[in-house]
């Protein structure tokens, strides 16, 4: 029997058919679940509770944060949020296990670009997405992105733009310092008291406060603005005297830190270009793979208790103070040490040509290690540093490739082999490289 051809196409119909459902039941084609629907963003959030909004092109001002709460809610969308509220973050995401935000741009509009709030921010929550979204001109120290007291998070391919901003760093009631100065300070991505995040493929860049001598001199910056009457514990007598500080460019691009609780991070593949710091951690059981940090003053530095750190295959170019720096800090002590790390096949290249370096000058290195700011910090220690390569392609402007101190808290067990060393205008070393 002959059957009809509406039967013969039959299974393709049904697969059709099950596209086309699922396409027009997807949370783009239902209203019910666009924020369209609704007066604002945040009342389609409470209107619906653990569910994912699509959010449709257009401008959305708002001047209160939009609140993300519960499980697996979220926003998703060619939207663009604009936070015209200084005093305000644009989203915070609290207690949300399994939210997600996507293809969001987030900004603040000219004129009130400044803020002391964040981005975005994510508050105890597990398992939270923020993929593909624009942080542009939200300029904070507080952070563009900032993670706190998370497990199992992941930012992925995300772009900050313009979120550094001149203001006071005020350590006066710090024992070890002392003092406030104006400074310019910002993070990209701010990670702090969380464990198991995976930062990937995200893109940092500052446009706006690229430290040259004019801005300097505008601002002030570096300059004491308060002084106790008592120098601090690390402070060294002639920055004191002086009343001035060169490490006026403060916060980084991508900071990890809370030591003794930060832990299980992945930074891959991302790429940081003016920041003050590249990579800042404070954390143990790191991989920091395949990222490329430009013109930072500092490329990436590991301390207070940062261990078992893998550094490798990643560049490092147009650095000024240092590329790569491991060393104790004030958070270190016999329970929380620095060390048993890896630092292999990285690339630093044009070391000291970045805009940074009228401030550092020729006297620095490409690779440092150190001893500790206090006296009782437990010595850098089981360091391997293998397939490395140090490039210069003129006169060189560093003394020295690689830098190890002396004295009695000096780092230990570091194990150099197959490394490429361009040498310093004083040679490879400062002194003998350990094999």
């Amino acid at each position: 029997m002959i059957r009809s051809l509406s039967t013969q196409l039959s299974p393709y119909l049904m697969i059709s058919r099950i596209l086309l459902l699922c396409l027009l039941s997807g949370p783009a084609f239902a209203a019910d679940l666009s924020v369209a629907s609704y007066p604002s963003i945040q009342d389609a959030l409470d209107a619906n509770p653990g569910r994912r909004l699509f959010v449709p092109a257009g401008d959305y001002p708002i001047t209160a944060k939009i609140r993300l709460r519960g499980k697996g809610g979220g926003l998703f969308g060619p939207g663009c949020i604009i936070q015209e509220n200084p005093d305000q973050p644009i989203i915070e995401i609290e207690n949300a296990d399994g939210a997600e935000v996507r293809d969001l741009t987030l900004m603040r509009p000219e004129g009130k670009w400044e803020t002391d709030r964040e981005g975005i921010i994510a508050i105890n929550c597990r398992d939270f997405v923020l993929e593909n979204v624009r942080i542009l001109d939200n300029r904070s120290r507080s952070g563009a992105i900032c993670l706190r007291e998370n497990r199992d998070c992941r930012i992925s391919h995300c772009l900050v733009r313009n979120y550094m901003k001149v203001t006071i760093d005020d350590r006066t009631k710090s024992a070890g310092y002392g003092y406030a100065f104006n400074c310019t300070d910002g993070t990209g991505i701010s990670i702090s008291y969380s464990t198991g995040t995976l930062i990937e493929a995200n893109r940092i860049v500052e446009n706006n406060l690229v430290p040259t001598p004019e801005l300097r001199e505008k601002h002030q910056l570096g300059d004491f603005v308060k002084k106790n009457a008592v120098k601090g514990d690390i402070v060294n007598q002639i920055t004191w005297d002086a009343d001035y500080v060169d490490n006026w460019q403060q916060g980084s691009g991508i900071l990890v830190t809370a030591p003794k609780v930060g832990d299980l991070t992945r930074l891959l593949g991302n790429h940081i270009e003016n920041a003050a710091q590249g990579i800042d951690l404070h954390c143990d059981h790191v991989i920091v793979a395949n990222n490329i940090i430009v013109n930072s003053f500092m490329g990436m530095k590991a301390m207070h208790g940062s261990r078992n750190v893998l550094i490798t295959g990643n560049q490092f170019i147009k650095n000024s103070l240092w590329a790569i720096g491991l060393m104790p800090g004030a958070a270190a002590d016999a329970e929380n040490f620095d060390g048993g790390s890896i630092i292999a096949n990285n690339i630093i290249s044009d070391f000291g040509h970045g805009d940074a370096h009228w401030i550092w000058g020729d006297d620095r290195s490409p690779i440092k290690f150190d001893t500790g700011q206090q006296p009782d910090d437990p010595p850098l220690s089981d360091v391997i540093i293998q397939g490395n390569l140090v490039h210069c392609t003129g006169p060189p402007r560093y003394q020295y490739a690689v830098i190890l101190p002396g004295g009695p808290n000096a780092p230990r067990g570091l194990h150099f082999s197959n490394n490429l060393f361009h040498p310093g205008s004083k040679g490879v070393a400062n002194i003998e490289l350990p094999p």
